[in-house]
């Protein structure tokens, strides 16, 4: 018998991590699901800027902030520009897997419920991919936005015509935004330090960084808040018992019926 098997037996509720090859199947199963769903998706150009007037239009009625308010904070010089494409480019994969690896390896019960509401908020982003494309601002010409990942660097997307490993016309929702509010939601449920309330700057960060380098929209950004909303409230969070077990690090003391203490510091 394991050390880990101990636990599992030893602590009310505790839960063993889930196989980790079955694990990495499911999430590459998942990755390559999605990338052939978008591949789907293209093709549909004149109606992704017919769809791209409608929410442009929409925003404008409901008076949203133009995203070129945004845009013009990065404008100044080519730095802050850049700095956001980079943001963009490098921040979106490997975030959401530090902490779903973190996740993993610290708290298993909250990584089997992360990992089942993103996979929920991705397929309905799909369907929605599928089912409404839509030109980002970058490419609309009544945004008078610039493309500044062309003009600035750097760029994950090539030219529409021939860029074959992504789907451009797949705006709404924002994937970057709704895993990034993800990854801070999880981590503030996971945690019980006074300092996590800080990764709220990520969701918030990627916020101005998907409007102000005109990839997306605001709509895009509350489509996604929406869709994890919905996600959130479908996918139970883990019991106490099995969330907390083994938390002794964290200052939670298990008593002799089996209750922590110290749950609410």
């Amino acid at each position: 018998m394991n050390a880990r098997t101990e636990a599992a037996k030893g602590e009310p509720g505790a839960i063993a991590r889930p196989p980790i090859v079955r694990e990495l199947l499911l999430v590459v199963g998942l990755f390559l699901v999605y990338k052939l769903g978008r591949q789907l998706a293209t093709g549909h150009t004149g109606e992704a800027f017919r769809n791209a007037h409608r929410v442009w239009d929409l925003e404008r009625a409901v008076h949203l902030p133009g995203e070129g308010a945004v845009q013009s904070l990065l404008l100044h010089g080519g730095t802050p520009a850049h700095l956001a494409n980079a943001y963009y480019a490098a921040v979106h994969f490997p975030a959401t897997v530090a902490f779903l690896v973190w996740l993993y390896l610290r708290r298993p019960a909250h990584y089997v419920w992360a990992r089942r509401v993103l996979a929920a908020v991705t397929a309905a982003a799909l369907v929605l991919h599928l089912a409404f494309p839509l030109a980002p601002p970058r490419m609309l010409a009544a945004a008078h936005l610039v493309d500044t990942a062309r003009r600035y660097g750097p760029s994950v997307y090539g030219p529409p015509k021939s860029d074959h490993l992504s789907n451009q016309f797949a705006a709404m929702p924002s994937l970057h935004f709704g895993w990034a509010l993800m990854v801070a939601i999880g981590l503030l449920v996971a945690t019980r330090s006074r300092g996590r309330w800080l990764w709220l700057l990520h969701p918030l960060l990627t916020l101005v960084v998907i409007v102000g380098t005109a990839n997306h929209y605001w709509l895009d950004a509350l489509v996604a808040a929406a869709l994890l909303a919905l996600a959130l409230a479908v996918v139970p969070l883990p019991h106490r018992a099995a969330a907390t077990a083994g938390r002794g690090r964290d200052g939670l003391v298990p008593t002799e019926d089996g209750t922590l203490v110290g749950a609410a510091r």
